[in-house]
């Protein structure tokens, strides 16, 4: 493969990266745009683009509450990974980009399942005070 292919093999599709992580968030386009003072077919548009100008990224990074170069340099195949492949603290790193996920479904259950407890004690609390009066 000559240096020119594998270079744009390389390369990362930003406007697909921005996509991703704001499907991820749960971002509309429409939310985005407004946030952005531009319309919806706008960032529809920024999306298909291989490169995003990098004030217009570190606007968009800032409207997600992200690192711009989480957007540049992100990797779903890499981030899939560690998710999968981790319980508690996944870093995904690409050179100095870092993103630290808390990654631990037991806790989440655990949690859940103290929280219904908790429920269910003050249910019982209130009916023995309602049988008492």
């Amino acid at each position: 493969m000559d240096a020119e292919l594998k270079e744009k093999v390389n390369r990362r599709h930003v406007g697909r990266n921005l996509q991703k992580i704001r499907v991820y968030m749960g971002v509309k386009q429409e939310a985005l745009a407004a946030d952005l003072g531009i319309s919806q077919q706008e960032i529809s548009k920024i999306e298909k683009q291989d490169e995003i100008e990098d004030s217009f990224l570190t606007q968009v990074a800032d409207v997600l509450g992200v690192a711009p170069e989480v957007i540049r340099d992100f990797d779903l195949e890499r981030a899939i990974y560690n998710i999968n492949n981790s319980y508690k603290d996944a870093t995904i790193s690409d050179g100095g980009t870092a993103i630290t996920l808390q990654v631990n479904p037991i806790d989440k259950i655990v949690e859940l399942y103290e929280r219904l407890l908790q429920s269910e004690r003050e249910k019982v609390e209130l009916l023995k005070k309602v049988n008492n009066h």
